[in-house]
């Protein structure tokens, strides 16, 4: 599981998905019609197409705010909860996993947004994720206390991480970074595997191979281009994924295969000592590093029920 875990989703009858539905009808043409989705599916590909992208895309301004977000139907059997209202119930598939994340997975969603400048239109633009919680703004503004505005320092805890004063290419850029990319991936990576651990071998990872690359570092997707060698199949992270992954395919452990020059057993997630690690890959080398990081967000992310989309 490579970038992403579980996204709180409020339900396919939620207002939010009621308005992308409508916006795609009326750009369709199909407002009017007695039988929409009959007349949906009747009209030709060029249209339709058109109609399906009439909404907010997902690089675009609204980011991971998604038109199309995989939406609960609680008729159905098959999807009929929120993501982490299943988790706590234990329904999942008890099998073992790997999960984790690039260093910076909120960079790529955050170069849209140039004109958010102070605190207030962060707060404002992110509390509009979440139109049915009435509390959205004060919740906004708890989580965003943890990642502080440093303007004149070029906000140094944003993303791209560990990167001082630099890559900030507009005011809140690194901070809006930030907080997409642990919300969406890195934190609730964290919160997954607090109960999936519990029940299934897990194991973790956090990637910083293109640390150095400005302003998007380590991003989303990027893990892609390296596991399948696309950037160079030569490369110590390209080999050492490959390793690890092809263990775990055909032997449900990344360490079955033994270990090779540069590579090293890769623990378990384990949350009993309140350090759990993670495989840290370089571009170089790996290391082993506490999943502590950002804590306090972490711990306000634990109540899910705040950030639904």
């Amino acid at each position: 599981m490579d970038s992403g875990s579980i996204s709180p989703a409020e339900p396919m009858t939620a207002p939010q998905a009621q308005h992308i539905f409508e916006t795609v009808v009326e750009k369709a043409g199909c407002l009017n019609n007695s039988a929409v989705l009959s007349c949906l599916r009747a009209l030709p590909f060029e249209q339709y197409h058109a109609a399906a992208n009439s909404v907010p895309a997902l690089l675009g301004y609204h980011s991971l705010d998604l038109s199309y977000f995989p939406r609960p139907d609680p008729g159905s059997d098959f999807f009929p909860v929120s993501p982490e209202v299943a988790l706590e119930r234990g329904s999942f598939a008890k099998v073992p996993v790997i999960i984790g994340d690039q260093e910076d997975e909120g960079t790529i969603f955050s170069l849209a947004q140039s004109n958010i400048t102070t605190d207030a239109q962060l707060i404002e633009y992110l509390a509009s994720w979440f139109p049915g919680n009435p509390n959205a703004t004060d919740n906004v503004a708890d989580l965003v206390e943890n990642y502080p505005n440093e303007p004149q320092l070029g906000h140094p805890v944003g993303s791209p991480f560990n990167t001082s004063r630099a890559n900030n290419i507009y005011p809140q850029y690194k901070r809006l970074a930030a907080i997409i990319g642990d919300l969406t991936f890195t934190l609730t990576r964290r919160s997954y595997l607090s109960v999936v651990s519990q029940y299934v071998r897990s194991w973790s990872y956090l990637s910083t191979y293109l640390h150095e690359l400005p302003v998007l570092g380590t991003f989303h997707t990027s893990d892609v281009l390296v596991a399948f060698g696309a950037q160079n199949e030569s490369s110590f992270p390209s080999q050492a994924v490959q390793k690890y992954y092809i263990s775990f395919v055909s032997h449900l452990c990344p360490n079955a295969l033994g270990a090779q020059p540069g590579h090293f057993e890769w623990p378990q997630w384990d949350n009993c000592t309140g350090a759990p690690e993670l495989l840290n890959i370089t571009a170089s080398n790996m290391t082993l590093t506490p999943d502590t990081f950002r804590q306090s967000a972490w711990r306000y992310l634990q109540d899910p029920s705040a950030f639904r989309q």
